[in-house]
């Protein structure tokens, strides 16, 4: 099986090829400020975000050492986020998972519901996505795969009832982990971005303190539209980390640099391909190191 390093690095050659047409490949002495002003371009194109491409070149440009060593060590510093998952003392750790349609939500649910069950915890997933059928079969056939079980309701049932009962059922019967999705929500539609908040809201009522942790799945791929939706959903659902996903398929893998400076939320997992093993736990530094050219002598 292939390392984490190196499907990050496959994962990531898409970004990775665009940032190596605008880099400099010398690394051993100042750059001019037309060679700073191509990278600068550079991380603007892989969605840094301006703002942020000026700020990490700033910061490089002050260190009178290797300029791309100093790039590395300042864009990893922007993603660097060791705030530890939060567990609860006792019984079940609640884990509420948000998302517009399309970001591959209902899949790493699936993902994350099988890593923790390899972990050895019995898993219990809620199925509150009643809208769509197919995202309920989907989800269940990742569910049976992991092993873990799942609560569902009929099309079309309220979501905020299925929390509620999947929490109920996640206390009651002993489970370690209790996984509940959500509605692919629109963040400009009022109403559904009213229903989940409702949908937190009685989890709490069923079971205080909890959501413990609630991860956003983003598309790595759609740029500003990502920064809009983790704004809107932060605002409303109490977003406490971002999961990434298929970076694989864009070059716009610096979204992940301006989701982490922009909001202060951890990334928890990033996407990187379609199986199991290519969602992984995020690593700022080989992440970064992954993102990046390879430096020439």
């Amino acid at each position: 099986m292939a390392s984490i390093f190196s499907r990050l690095t496959k994962g990531l050659g898409r970004s990775r090829d665009s940032l190596a047409q605008v880099l400099p490949s010398k690394t051993e002495k100042q750059l001019s400020e037309s060679e700073w002003m191509d990278v600068e371009d550079g991380l603007i194109m892989a969605d840094c975000g301006a703002e942020l491409a000026m700020a990490l070149v700033e910061k490089a440009k002050k260190e009178l050492r290797d300029p791309l060593a100093s790039l590395k060590q300042a864009m990893t510093a922007k993603v660097e986020n060791h705030a530890p998952v939060q567990h609860p003392d006792s019984g079940p750790f609640v884990l509420l998972v948000i998302g517009v349609n399309g970001t591959g939500k209902t899949t790493t649910i699936g993902k994350l519901a099988t890593l923790f069950a390899n972990d050895g915890k019995r898993v219990l997933v809620g199925a509150a996505d009643t809208f769509r059928a197919a995202a309920v079969e989907q989800l269940a056939v990742w569910v049976e795969r992991a092993g873990a079980d799942m609560i569902r309701q009929h099309d079309g049932a309220d979501p905020a009832a299925v929390a509620f009962d999947t929490v109920q059922s996640g206390l009651s019967r002993g489970y370690d982990v209790i996984i509940v999705d959500t509605a692919g929500r629109v963040q400009t539609d009022r109403g559904l971005m009213d229903e989940l908040a409702k949908v937190r809201r009685v989890i709490t009522k069923a079971y205080p303190n909890a959501p413990h942790e609630v991860w956003q799945v983003v598309d790595g791929g759609t740029g500003q539209n990502a920064v809009v939706q983790v704004e809107k959903f932060h605002d409303v659902a109490g977003t406490t980390g971002l999961i990434v996903t298929k970076l694989d398929g864009s070059a716009k893998g610096g979204i992940v640099l301006q989701l982490a400076d922009r909001f202060r939320l951890p990334i928890r997992y990033i996407g990187v391909g379609e199986t199991l093993e290519d969602l992984m736990p995020f690593d700022a530094e080989a992440f970064v190191s992954s993102l990046l050219p390879e430096e020439k002598d």
